[in-house]
C-alpha cells in the first residue's frame, strides 16, 4: 500500500503522476489521488531481491525533492516450479533427470513417458491395461503456459504427439517458455524432433551423423564466460572429467544465434543455448550425461551442470549472462557485472544528490567483474554500465530529516504546552521578549516570554590581593624612579 501526501499549499490538481520502477527497469506511470491510501499490485520479474522505487515529479517551489521518492526491497520467491519431462526411448539417462528434478521439493514434476508406441501390438485388451490415458491435449494445448520448463529426453516423432502439439510448444517458447532437448541417436534420424514445428526454435539441427567414439567434453572460450558453464573445471575429479561415448553431430539452428558453451567429439558442438524472442532453449547433443553421475572414469559435474542449465532456462537472475547487480552492505555498495564481452569496464554511479562518477571494475573471473564503493549519502544510488542499469538503496530513500520539510511547531507542542509555552514563526519577524510571572502564558502573537527565576545561590566569597605587597612597593618605586629620571633629562635639555 502507498499514500501520496501534499504537505504544502494545496495544488489545484487532486491527482499526481506516480512512477513505479522495479529493479531499475523503465518506470510505469499511474495517475493516483493525493491523500488517499492505495493498494497497487506489482509483478516481480524474477526471484530474489527486487528494489521497487516510487517517484512523483518535483514541482516548482518545492524546498527539496528528496521526499518525492520511496524505495522498498521485495524478496521474490517462486512458490512452485512446474516441469514437464517428456521421455521417448527408455534409457539410463531418464533416471538421472528424474533424480535431479525430484530432489528439489519446490519442483512439481509431470513425467510423460512412452512405454509402448501405438505401432506395437501385444493383444492385451485396453480394459485390462493398468496404465491410464495421458491428458496430452490438456497439457500441450490448454495448460502449457503453466509449465516453467519442458524437457524432451530422447523424444522422437512416432505419431504420439501430433504436429499441432509441438507447434504449441514452439509458440510457448516464443511467449517466454523454456525448452531443453537431450538428444540421442533418434535426433539424427528421420524421426528427429528437429523435423517438427519445434525445430524452428531449436539452437542446433542434426546433420544425420552419429559420432560413436569416446571423448572428453570441454568448455569453450564463450562457455568460460557463461554462468551455466563458468568454473565447471573446479568440479573435475583428479585426472579430469570422465569421457562420454556418443554424440549427435549438429550445426547451428535457423536463428544462427546459438551460444556454443561446450564441445565434444571431433570438436563438434555439445551444448548450445539460445534465446528465442521472450523464451529460452537449450540443446544437449548427447544422452550420455548419466555416465558422470555413475562415476564412469571418475565422473564429472553432471548434477551441477544440469542444475545450472535448468535454472538458466527458467530465468534465474543469478545465472543471467548479461546482468548488473548492486547490493548495499552498511556504508558500502558491492557491484557485480556479468557479461559475455571482453575488455575493461567501468560503472557509472549516480548518487542521491545527482552527482555522477565512474568506478573501474576488476575482472575476478572470466565474464565476472566486481567493484566496491563507499556510500556516504543516504538514499537511492543508480548504476549503469552499457545498456544495463540497476539501483541500490542505502538506508531510506527519503531520510527522516527530509520526510517533512515544512517548519511547524506541532512536533514540540506537547512539550511546550506543559510550561504554557508556544512557538513563533520567524517569517513573521523576530519576536519580542517579555518577562512573565510563573503560571502565565509564555507566548503570544509576536512575542515570547521568559520567567525571571532568580535561580542563583552564593556559596562562598573570597577576597585576594592582585599581587604581594612587596611586589607592589617595588613596582611603585620603580615607576617613581623612572619618572624622576625622565623629568631630569627634560630640564637639563
Amino acid at each position: 500500500t502507498l499514500r501520496v501526501e501534499n504537505l504544502g499549499a494545496a495544488p489545484p490538481d487532486k491527482t499526481v503522476a506516480l512512477e513505479i520502477s522495479v529493479g531499475g527497469n523503465p518506470p510505469t506511470r499511474h495517475e493516483v489521488e493525493i491523500g488517499r491510501t492505495l493498494a497497487l499490485p506489482i509483478t516481480l520479474r524474477h526471484g530474489g531481491a527486487n528494489v521497487v522505487q516510487f517517484t512523483i515529479p518535483e514541482v516548482p517551489g518545492e524546498l527539496t525533492g528528496r521526499n518525492n521518492s520511496a524505495v522498498v526491497s521485495v524478496n521474490g520467491v517462486r512458490d512452485r516450479l512446474s516441469v514437464l519431462l517428456v521421455s521417448g526411448v527408455p534409457h539410463p539417462g531418464t533416471r538421472t533427470w528424474r533424480n535431479l528434478l525430484k530432489s528439489d521439493s519446490a519442483v512439481d514434476l509431470v513425467h510423460f513417458t512412452i512405454l509402448r508406441p501405438p505401432n506395437k501390438q501385444d493383444g492385451v485388451p485396453v480394459s485390462e491395461l493398468s496404465l491410464i490415458a495421458f491428458p496430452t491435449q490438456e497439457l500441450f494445448l490448454e495448460k502449457i503456459d503453466d509449465f516453467d520448463l519442458i524437457i524432451f529426453d530422447r523424444y522422437m516423432l512416432r505419431g504420439i504427439l501430433p504436429a499441432s502439439y509441438l507447434g504449441s510448444v514452439r509458440d510457448y517458447v516464443r511467449r517466454g517458455g523454456a525448452v531443453l532437448v537431450s538428444a540421442g541417436p533418434d535426433y539424427a534420424s528421420v524421426q528427429s524432433l528437429a523435423r517438427s514445428p519445434l525445430g524452428e526454435v531449436l539452437p542446433g539441427l542434426p546433420t544425420s551423423r552419429l559420432i560413436e567414439a569416446p571423448y572428453s567434453p570441454t568448455v569453450t572460450d564463450l562457455g568460460q564466460r557463461h554462468p551455466v558453464t563458468r568454473g565447471l573445471e573446479d568440479f573435475a575429479p583428479e585426472g579430469g572429467w570422465g569421457r562420454w561415448l556418443r554424440q549427435v553431430e549438429v550445426v547451428p539452428g535457423r536463428s544462427g544465434r546459438g551460444m556454443e558453451v561446450m564441445r565434444g567429439a571431433e570438436d563438434a558442438p555439445l551444448l548450445l543455448l539460445d534465446r528465442v524472442e521472450a523464451g529460452r532453449v537449450a540443446l544437449l547433443a548427447s544422452d550420455h550425461a548419466w555416465l558422470w553421475s555413475r562415476g564412469f572414469e571418475g565422473g564429472g559435474p553432471q548434477l551441477e551442470l544440469l542444475r545450472r542449465l535448468a535454472h538458466w532456462l527458467m530465468g534465474e537472475p543469478e545465472l543471467e549472462e548479461e546482468a548488473l547487480a548492486a547490493e548495499a552492505r552498511g556504508g558500502k555498495v558491492a557491484i557485480t557485472r556479468r557479461s559475455l564481452g571482453t575488455g575493461a569496464r567501468a560503472v557509472t554511479v549516480t548518487a542521491p544528490d545527482g552527482q555522477e562518477r565512474q568506478i573501474p571494475m576488476q575482472e575476478v573471473a572470466p565474464g565476472l567483474y566486481r567493484a566496491e564503493m563507499n556510500a556516504p549519502q543516504i538514499g537511492l544510488y543508480r548504476f549503469a554500465e552499457g545498456a544495463r542499469e540497476t539501483v541500490a538503496a542505502v538506508g531510506p530513500a527519503s531520510p527522516k530529516e527530509f520526510e517533512n520539510t515544512i517548519a511547524t511547531g506541532a512536533v514540540l507542542q506537547p512539550v511546550l504546552a506543559t510550561g504554557n509555552g508556544g512557538g513563533v514563526a520567524l517569517e513573521d519577524g523576530m519576536a519580542t521578549l517579555r518577562a512573565v510571572r510563573p503560571g502565565r502564558a509564555a507566548a503570544g502573537r509576536g512575542w515570547i516570554g521568559y520567567t525571571p527565576r532568580a535561580a542563583y545561590e552564593v556559596s562562598a566569597l573570597r577576597v585576594a590581593p592582585l599581587a604581594p605587597p612587596w611586589l607592589m612597593l617595588l613596582a611603585a618605586a620603580g615607576l617613581v624612579l623612572a619618572g624622576w629620571l625622565i623629568e631630569g633629562r627634560r630640564r637639563s635639555a
